[in-house]
């Protein structure tokens, strides 16, 4: 069955179980080899990239649907979540489906609410739906061609997260449990696309005492092994209010 026989064939039981009109998408971000990813499903047929979304169920909350999405297409469920923008353009979806019938349920016009989501790549099983061949990280400096707008969706969330650094930590959800400050920095830096001066990074992120440091070093190399630290969690999510640089 081709990729419209499926979205013909499952748009009657969408119009029956989903609210019309409103859908979410998912910005998943990971931090992965130095480098910001996120994860995109390749639509089947057409070799262009989509981000995880979809609809909201009549009897399900939306911030639930952002939920069931990041279980269904990353098999995680406790993720740090950040609804960032409302997308409403008119005819925001018209070239993608073009060529289906105008009376199409998915072919409306569809306001989407949209989420971004910080995770640790290695908790991450990604799982490519019905629609897609494929359900990968792709960079976020180096991305395919996206449908839709979801290209600007994506610029979006990013621009949001540079932003929350300002006033809140970023870290806790992206870096696994124990890392180096420099490990740290180079996550900042992926974000921010830009370098940091070392020891004004320290100061700036050791003052807000939201870590403990290990003891216990990186072992390897050729150098000094460096010290591990990990997030204080009550510390760190008590400064997501209260955070400032």
């Amino acid at each position: 069955m081709s990729i419209a026989e499926k979205i013909i064939s499952r748009s009657k039981e969408l119009w029956e179980t989903c609210i019309p009109h409103l859908s979410v998408d998912n910005v998943i971000f990971g931090f992965k080899d130095g480098k910001l990813n996120v994860l995109l499903l390749e639509i089947t047929e057409d070799h262009k990239w989509i981000l995880p979304g979809g609809y909201v169920k009549k009897q399900e909350n939306v911030n639930d649907a952002v939920k069931r999405v990041l279980k269904e297409r990353a098999n995680v469920d406790d993720v740090f979540l950040h609804q960032f923008s409302t997308f409403g353009d008119v005819n925001r979806s018209e070239s993608f489906f073009e060529g289906y019938p105008d009376d199409l349920w998915n072919k409306q016009r569809f306001i989407s609410t949209s989420y971004y989501a910080l995770v640790d790549h290695t908790k991450v099983i990604p799982v490519a739906d019905e629609f897609s061949t494929a359900c990968e990280w792709k960079l976020v400096d180096n991305l395919p061609e996206l449908v839709m707008d979801h290209r600007r969706i994506v610029d979006k969330a990013l621009q949001a997260l540079q932003e929350q650094l300002s006033y809140k930590p970023i870290g806790y959800n992206l870096l696994p449990e124990e890392f180096t400050l420099t490990e740290l920095q180079s996550l900042y830096e992926a974000i921010l696309g830009t370098q940091l001066n070392r020891g004004n990074f320290y100061r700036r992120i050791m003052k807000f005492d939201i870590l403990i440091k290990l003891p216990k070093t990186r072992k390897g190399g050729a150098h000094k092994a460096p010290d591990l630290y990990k997030f204080d969690v009550v510390k760190y999510e008590a400064s997501l209010n209260n955070f400032s640089w």
